[in-house]
């Protein structure tokens, strides 16, 4: 009886252990690159994205989060993916804090067939992916993957 009792609490101690206990954290920048073309580990970035904007309580003065878009995830941002309407409408909720901003590397677009006007009006255009990772790592970004 004591046993069961045990194994029937601990997953729900366990649970209540690590989300009570967290680690403080200071508002800073990070910028995102962004490659994939695979629509599910987009996802997986603005789950993190997500995460990252309410640890630092959504605190526009002192935090900002960048996501360079090129590459192979280049299509999913473009307008006509239809099959990607749900993702865009998540990806421009994110927008709607101030934290987080959305950038799109034209040049690797237009390589693509894509001009400016096949994307979502939330997310802005930057002449060159790696240029603009750069200048933000330069201005203090965090870089991730």
């Amino acid at each position: 009886m004591i046993k069961q009792l045990i194994l029937y609490l601990l997953p729900a101690l366990f649970l209540f252990v690590v989300a009570t206990t967290h680690a403080e954290y200071a508002p800073s920048k990070a910028v995102y690159d962004v490659t994939s073309s695979d629509p599910l580990d987009l996802t997986n970035i603005l789950d993190r994205v997500s995460l990252l904007q309410n640890l630092y309580g959504n605190n526009s003065f002192d935090s900002k989060i960048v996501i360079v878009i090129h590459e192979g995830t280049i299509p999913i941002f473009a307008k006509t993916k239809a099959e990607y309407s749900g993702l865009m409408q998540r990806a421009k909720s994110l927008t709607f804090g101030e934290i987080i901003e959305f950038r799109l590397c034209i040049t690797s677009a237009k390589l693509q067939g894509y001009t400016a006007n096949d994307f979502h009006e939330f997310v802005a255009m930057v002449p060159m992916a790696d240029a603009e990772i750069i200048m933000l790592q330069n201005n203090g970004y965090a870089y991730l993957r």
